[in-house]
């Protein structure tokens, strides 16, 4: 069967098959509904279900807790239909600007740039270009048909290369392919872009930047399309490593707070040994934040990393540093341990 799906406020409609998710079908529409993991673990694709009835696939009770669903909140990414609904969700302008695509791409170049992560460049077919907003990420369809994503780590107008910033996970299926076997000339596969963790450009506000471990790829391309544009709006990047070498581009943001006006860096280490000789900040990348910056409420906050990290800071910058909740734009960066706990 195939129900109707309403959002409010904007009255958009869209159709969407009993056997799909809302999210999907919003996808495949091109409506604009937040969302990151599409995997029931970061609840970004959180709204509220004011008319009708839905069902819920396996998800993480962190991102849609039952007294949520209770008040009747529902996760579209899981959700699917079982008569008409009417949603109400804070629908992303320009999600549905660019096509999404399923390219092949060669392995141009791997870099190893600390002992657990690689920068991987991609080379896309002759006469392809992926038109991406800075933030949004790209999945690879691996030949089990699983799927593992990985944010795009260079602005949309560097049009060389793909780059994506790699963690090693050890026993992870991709990861270990990668780190252990993967070489340049390889063929891949993906799909994207998709996401909608990406700059707001019709805001004026002062930024500020999170992002713990590979976190900091999307971060990256923020910040370079910020740059690209022109943009006179004050930025401040804290970023948060266990150890020193976990921020593996650390000389570039060093870089960046040298040559750019309004541009500050904070880099936060919360497990350094002495060896590290590491005299910076330390501790929760998030706190040192709240700490420098206790009014929020004239900021937009785009966070990029662990889970917890993306909740905890959320939470903080809410209650304690005034943050309007409309104003905090995440990607959590979901593992397939994350997922498990589902």
């Amino acid at each position: 069967m195939t129900f109707q799906v309403t959002v409010q406020p904007s009255g958009r409609q869209f159709s969407c098959e009993d056997d799909e998710t809302v999210l999907a079908a919003a996808i495949r529409a091109g409506v604009g509904l937040p969302y990151g993991c599409k995997n029931g673990a970061c609840g970004s694709c959180k709204g509220k279900l004011l008319e009708g009835t839905v069902t819920h696939r396996t998800h993480q009770e962190k991102a849609l807790p039952a007294a949520d669903e209770a008040k009747g909140y529902s996760l579209f990414c899981c959700a699917t239909p079982q008569s008409d609904i009417v949603i109400e969700a804070r629908e992303v302008l320009g999600v549905g600007e660019f096509p999404i695509k399923k390219l092949p791409t060669r392995v141009a170049k791997i870099d190893r740039v600390a002992d657990d992560v690689a920068v991987v460049s991609l080379q896309l077919p002759a006469n392809e270009r992926l038109q991406y907003r800075a933030g949004q990420y790209i999945e690879f369809i691996l030949r089990d048909g699983k799927r593992r994503s990985y944010s795009m780590a260079n602005a949309p107008h560097q049009d060389d290369f793909l780059t994506l910033h790699i963690r090693h996970l050890p026993g992870g299926v991709f990861t270990d392919h990668v780190f252990n076997n993967l070489k340049e000339r390889d063929i891949l596969r993906f799909e994207g872009p998709l996401g909608t963790f990406f700059l707001r450009e019709d805001s004026t506000k002062p930024m500020l930047l999170l992002a713990s471990g590979t976190g900091f790829a999307p971060i990256k391309a923020i910040i370079e399309h910020a740059i690209h544009s022109k943009t006179e709006r004050p930025m401040v990047l804290y970023w948060g490593g266990r150890r020193p070498k976990d921020l593996y581009m650390h000389a570039l943001c060093e870089e960046w707070a040298r040559t750019l006006p309004n541009f500050r860096y904070v880099p936060v280490v919360s497990d350094a040994l002495p060896e590290d000789c590491w005299s910076g900040r330390s501790g929760f990348v998030h706190r040192a934040a709240v700490e420098d910056l206790p009014d929020l409420s004239g900021y937009q906050v785009y966070a990029c990393g662990a889970p917890v990290m993306v909740d905890a800071a959320k939470r903080d910058f809410v209650a304690q540093c005034k943050l309007p909740e409309d104003e905090f734009y995440a990607d959590a960066f979901t593992t397939e341990a994350d997922l498990a706990k589902a």
